[in-house]
């Protein structure tokens, strides 16, 4: 028996399953003062397949964007556990966090946050060069490779200030596998393209999900672009109103 009580044994039962990612009872809230106490997430518990292809939708204000925070270590539970790959890492000190999100975990936000100095191979590659894990040659090798991923093969040597809006969402979406993590998390990722661009990107990811089994999970306000998933979580004032297999 690997555990001696039933806590325990329910502990090692989450870090033993198949999940990529495991809320168990999460509740979220602000302390808006000494006194009021503002919850975004009641209550919570979610699981996570390996693989998954998922959307995360709600009227604004229901905690879209606070579940996908916590869901990458970005935002704690005030109550609840977060399972990442079979590691709690919900009292995790940000030290440790930093270093899980670098490894395992990949976001891409609304706008792309590329650093206007340096090209786009520059900005693929620094994951990896904080990760330490690669050499110089293999960093800027593995960068190339994954701008081809995206179809940026021809404009590896391109500063943000040369790419389109859609190019550079491209090039934020490469680097967010930089080094190939579990699960990757977008925050309306196409929040700020054209319609086009925003279907390239869209079509980016279900290629990543169905040719590579890459974990996608995405908050978006865009009925068209959320029923593009395979599984749709529907939140109302930090609950799920909806969980369906598209």
């Amino acid at each position: 028996m690997p555990c001696k009580n039933f806590k325990q044994c329910v502990r090692y039962s989450v870090a033993m399953s198949n999940s990529i990612l495991k809320l168990v009872s999460v509740r979220r809230e602000l302390e808006l003062s000494r006194d009021i106490r503002q919850t975004i997430i009641p209550g919570l518990s979610l699981e996570i397949e390996e693989g998954e292809f998922i959307s995360i939708t709600g009227p604004s204000g229901s905690g879209k964007s606070t579940l996908l925070y916590i869901m990458g270590g970005l935002d704690k539970p005030t109550f609840g556990e977060v399972w990442l790959d079979g590691i709690n890492i919900t009292d995790k000190n940000e030290n440790e966090m930093s270093r899980i999100r670098n490894e395992k975990i990949g976001f891409i936000y609304q706008f792309h946050f590329l650093l206007p100095e340096f090209t786009a191979v520059e900005n693929v590659s620094m994951p990896m060069m904080i990760n330490n894990s690669y050499t110089r040659a293999e960093i800027r090798e593995r960068a190339q490779m994954l701008l081809d991923r995206v179809g940026m093969s021809d404009r590896y040597d391109y500063r943000p200030s040369q790419l389109s809006g859609g190019q550079q969402q491209r090039v934020a979406v490469a680097r967010s596998l930089a080094n190939n993590p579990k699960i990757v998390l977008g925050d309306e990722p196409t929040g700020n393209l054209d319609s086009k661009s925003g279907n390239q990107v869209y079509e980016l990811f279900e290629k990543l999900n169905k040719e590579f089994n890459q974990t996608v999970i995405f908050v978006t306000h865009d009925e068209e672009f959320a029923h593009r998933a395979r599984r749709r979580i529907h939140l109302v004032d930090g609950k799920i109103d909806s969980d369906s297999q598209l």
